[in-house]
Parts: C-alpha cells; structure tokens; sequence
C-alpha cells in the first residue's frame, strides 16, 4: 500500500511494525550472537583441556602414553555422555539441526520443547568438546532457532511472526558463525523460508547485521580463513574450476550417502541408543592415535590446506577419505552435531589436492593452491547446505576478493547442476523427505502432501447396519440432511454407502444389502491432501470414508469441500507470506 494513500491510524500502524520488527531482530541478534560466542568459547576450552587441539596435544607430545590413551577415552567418554543426554533427555532421542528449524517454518509447528532443544545443544556442546568429527553450524542455527521460537511466542500481533523469529535467529547465527552477515540474511531465506518477502527481509537484515557487529566489534572474533589472492592469473583456469566443482559434488553426494548409510546400518542392530556415539567414540580415537586430524571440526588443518605444500598429495588423501569415513560414523552412531564444518574441510582438502596434482604432474600455469582450496570448499557445501548464494557470500565477505567470489562462482554452479540431478537440493531436505516432507515438491505440493485427510476427518455421518430395511434407512436419511449414509459390519469394518436415490429401485421392506455401493471412494488414514483433491475430481461424490489401513474399520468421513477449502487455505498462507510487506 503506497505511504500517500494511507490515513494517518494506518501509517502510525505501519511505523509501530517497522519499530517493532526493527527492536526484534535487534534483540534476537545480540542474544544469538552472545550465546553462539558463548557456545563457540565453550567448545574451544573443552578442546584444550582434553587434549583435543592440535597446539594442547603438542604441549603433552612428550608424554605418549597419556596422550594415546586420552586420545581413545575422551571421544569414548564424550559418547557415553551424549548418548545418555540424547536417549533419556531429548524427545526425539535424536540431535536437533537445521532440517527441525525448516521444519518448524514451513509447517508452523511448534517443534520441539525449549528443554529438548537445550538437551540437543548440550550434547552438540559433549560431542564437539570432547572431538567428535562432526559440525558446528548446525547446532548454533538451531540455537538461533530456539531463540527465535521464545520470540514468537510474544504477543507482538505480527503475522509470520514465527517465521520471522526464526529466521532472525538464524540469519544471526551465520553471522555470527563465519563473519558474514550478508551471507547469514541469504541463508536465512535461501535454505529456511524458500522464499524472500519485505516483512522477513528487513529484521532478518538487522538481526545478522546486530549478531556481527556484537560478535566481531565487541568481541574481535577471528575469521575462519584469511587468504591473500592477486586474482586468477590464466583464464583457461575456469574450466579447472568447473572441473573442480562437478568432483565436488561428488565428492559431496559420497558424504551425504555414507552419513545416510551409517545411520540406516546402524538402526539394524540391537545396540542401545544410548551407547552408540560410545562406540563411535572409541573408533574415532583409535584412528586419532594415527591421525590426530580426525578430531574436532580441524579449524587448524582447515588453514594450513591454503598454504602451498603445507600438506603432501598422501596426506590429503588420507586424512579426506578418514574424515568422511568417520564423520560419517560419528553422525550416524548418534553424536549431535552438523554436517557443515565436516564438509567444509573435506571440500578445502579436496581442492587442496586437486591444486597439488595439478603443480606436482603438469606444466600448465595457474594461480596457485588458494584459487583451488577454496573453491572444493564451497563446491563440496554448497550440495549439501542448498545454498549456492550463501557460499559464494561467504566467500566474498570473508576474503573481500572478487576474482576469488568469481571462480567460486563457478565451481558452485557446476557442483549444484550435477548434486541436484544425482541426490537433491541439500541434506537436510533429505532428512525431511525421509520424515515425510518433501520440499523437492515446492512448498504447495510438499504442504498439501504432509498434511493427512484425517486430519480433517469428523463424525458428522449417518453410520448403517448391512441388514437394515429399506423402509427404515429412508426414514433415517429423511429425519437427517444426509444423501447418503456409511455402512458398517458388526465389528465397524467398512462395508459400502448407501444413496438414498438408489433405495428407489427396492421394495420397502428388503434389505439394504443389495443397494449398497461397495466401491465408492474411500481414503485412508494415510491418505494426503493432495491425493484427495485429486480423488475428488474424478468422483461425483460429496463425501468419502476414512478407514483404517490395517484392519478396514471405519474411522470417520471426510467432505469434499473441507478438503478444497483446506488446500486453497495452504495456498492462500503461501502466497500471503511470500507477499507480505509490514
């Protein structure tokens, strides 16, 4: 609505909108950036005094014995620990992430109770400290989310307003998380809202701009990398890096399927859920004693992988095949944690090495290991994330490099194009698909398909016996506003429907049983909205049965226009949301 044509109550209205969605995302920033930095410091203590980092394990090299054990017990321990938090404390007994925070916009649940999600953040919290290979992205995007859940529940008299807190405190954590709030704000609408909107945009845009500013003003944190890069010296080179992002990719889809693999493999048995990141745990060690790099998010190694031969082709061979095996491992036995950071540093190993094959076995000119480190980074996570824009946003913030953001450009484009074909937009729409929500679908086809018949299922029917007369169903549907009614055996198992036109062609006195249509449409429990939609376009029926998928009793009746009306009132909450301005 344009400012001129509003009276002067409307503009105050708006104005109080703007200085309200302006004070949320303030508010949701600087608590999400506190309590991230807070998370991120936590994790880093922990992984000084249990010898996780690289530099408090060289201070106790001296001492082999000790360091090799605490190598096996600490992750082992740290299992056991999470395993427990996770089994007895959180509802799901599963880690929280950012597949539960799309979730809970797109379908406007409530999710998780504020006591699961802190038990989730607490274990994340264990597994991190205590050097579990797994990410710690996800959990601060779901702390961002818990965040802005407490915010929705303010009587703010916003609509979307959970999607709004949410995607502040998202936006806030991203922030946050890799010094980038542009980056944080993309993230926020690319991979939890799928959509861009005015009314979102502006206090996501605050609350990333809020959490930097705290996060890197007030408390100087450093960048996840800082690389100096004079630009791409051969133009020939951009084909090595589409090159490099269609590997990637796959690279990428062999991490993701071995995460999934691990997980399916590991609900087959018989172990406990509880002790299951134990086990992982002690693999882990056990590797680490070999390969200490395993351990943790590897923000050293993640470094050293764009400095020229700071790494042999072996190394980096082995080190991106055993962080895949056990990230894989650890996600899939039960540690709470994210696939973010793991893949960000198998992608700048990855690129790493190809960068390295190319100055060991050719001649060709090129502009060095950072060009190539960087862009296997981001085209390794841009599949798995589903946010081509957030990584090359990420670069560019952090680098301020714009032929670095070009050639990451590229290999992301590239990656995206294959992983899309081959596996799906992003992980974490995997893990919806698998709990029955499939985005892949657009939001429309994915809403409709979640939401069950049943749902809309009511006992405003007119129930009948197979053995009843004529005479005495006539006068049922006559004392009734009914046309029809739903026959039941003795033991409300479904039988058919009866249409009071049909009782014409019967004498009064004979049973129903022979007007009785036996295959009239019929959902189940099971049954989606949009499969009854479409049921509905090819019957002439006003009305369908809603019966059990085991055993066939009735469960209730559904109407054909409580079906339309709830489908045209999905569509209609899209297209408002995505429109939406104050």
């Amino acid at each position: 609505m344009p400012i001129l044509t509003v009276s002067n109550n409307e503009l105050k209205t708006i104005i109080l909108r703007i200085v309200i969605l302006a004070a949320l995302g303030s508010a949701i920033g600087a608590v999400v950036s506190l309590l991230a930095l807070s998370f991120v410091e936590a994790v880093l203590w922990l992984n000084r005094n249990l010898l996780i980092s690289p530099s408090a394990r060289i201070q106790r090299s001296e001492d082999i014995l000790f360091l090799n054990i605490a190598t096996v017990l600490v992750p082992t321990l740290g299992g056991l620990a999470v395993g427990l938090i996770v089994r007895y404390m959180v509802r799901l007994r599963r880690g929280l992430g950012p597949s539960d925070s799309i979730w809970m916009v797109q379908t406007r649940s409530a999710g998780e109770s504020i006591k699961s999600g802190l038990m989730s953040t607490l274990a994340a919290l264990l597994s991190l400290g205590t050097g579990a290979s797994v990410g710690q992205y996800g959990p601060l995007v779901y702390l961002g989310t818990i965040i802005g859940s407490i915010a929705a529940k303010l009587n703010l008299e916003i609509r979307n307003l959970q999607a709004v807190s949410i995607a502040s405190g998202v936006a806030a954590a991203i922030a946050v998380a890799f010094n980038a709030p542009i980056a944080g704000l993309v993230f926020a609408h690319e991979v939890i809202l799928r959509h861009y909107s005015i009314q979102v945009f502006a206090p996501t845009a605050v609350a990333a701009a809020v959490g930097y500013v705290v996060a890197n003003v007030m408390f100087h944190r450093p960048a996840l990398f800082l690389v100096e890069f004079e630009g791409v010296q051969f133009g020939y080179e951009f084909i090595f890096f589409a090159i490099i992002g269609v590997l990637s990719a796959l690279l990428a889809i062999i991490y993701a399927k071995g995460i999934l693999t691990c997980e399916a493999l590991i609900k087959r048995t018989n172990i406990p859920t509880q002790f299951r990141p134990m086990i992982a745990g002690m693999i882990l060690g056990l590797v680490a004693i070999w390969i200490p790099d395993v351990l943790g998010i590897g923000s050293t190694s993640l470094r050293f992988a764009t400095i020229d031969h700071a790494f042999g082709l072996g190394e980096l061979t082995l080190l991106i095949v055993a962080k895949i095996v056990l990230t894989s491992i650890c996600l899939g036995f039960g540690f709470v944690g994210g696939v973010f950071s793991p893949i960000l540093l198998i992608g700048i190993l990855f690129g790493a090495l190809c960068g390295g094959i190319l100055d060991d076995f050719t001649a060709i000119g090129h502009s060095g290991i950072i060009p190539y480190a960087v862009c296997g980074m981001m085209a390794a996570t841009s599949p798995i994330i589903g946010a081509p824009l957030t990584t090359i946003l990420i670069v560019f913030e952090l680098t301020r490099n714009y032929d670095l953001a070009i050639a990451v450009m590229v290999a992301v484009v590239f990656s995206n194009l294959i992983s899309y074909r081959i596996f799906g937009r992003s992980f974490f729409d995997i893990q919806l698909n698998q709990r029955g929500f499939d985005l892949s679908l657009g939001r429309t086809n994915a809403l409709t398909v979640y939401q069950k018949v049943a749902d809309l299922m009511h006992e405003n029917f007119l129930r009948l016996h197979p053995f009843e007369t004529v005479e005495s169903v006539k006068d049922k549907l006559a004392n009734s506003w009914y046309d029809e009614g739903i026959v039941t055996d003795d033991n409300g198992v479904f039988v058919g429907i009866v249409q009071v036109k049909a009782l014409d062609n019967y004498a009064p006195s004979s049973s129903i049983s022979d007007a009785i249509e036996h295959n009239p449409l019929v959902f189940t429990e099971l049954t989606n909205m949009r499969e009854a939609v479409e049921d509905f376009k090819t019957f002439t029926a006003d009305i369908a049965p809603v019966v059990s998928s085991t055993d066939g009793k009735l469960l209730g009746v559904v109407w054909d226009y409580d079906v339309i009306r709830s489908y045209l009132a999905i569509i209609q909450r899209l297209r408002q949301e995505e429109n939406e301005s104050l």
